[in-house]
């Protein structure tokens, strides 16, 4: 009864962190870890902009 659960559990994160992926990939967002994706100048130039937004 317990792997049930737990294989439930690891299906429910990895179905929700795949859904998140894919809803911010069609909100255009080149970089999904960075809460600021959607306004940096990095983001937008099509660079890599995890270590540019910060600043």
């Amino acid at each position: 009864m317990e792997n049930i659960i737990l294989i439930a559990v690891i299906l429910a994160i990895l179905s929700g962190a795949s859904w998140y992926i894919w809803k911010a990939r069609k909100s255009g967002q080149k970089c999904i870890g960075c809460p600021d994706s959607k306004t940096c100048p990095h983001c937008k130039d099509g660079s890599s902009c995890c270590g540019g937004c910060n600043g």
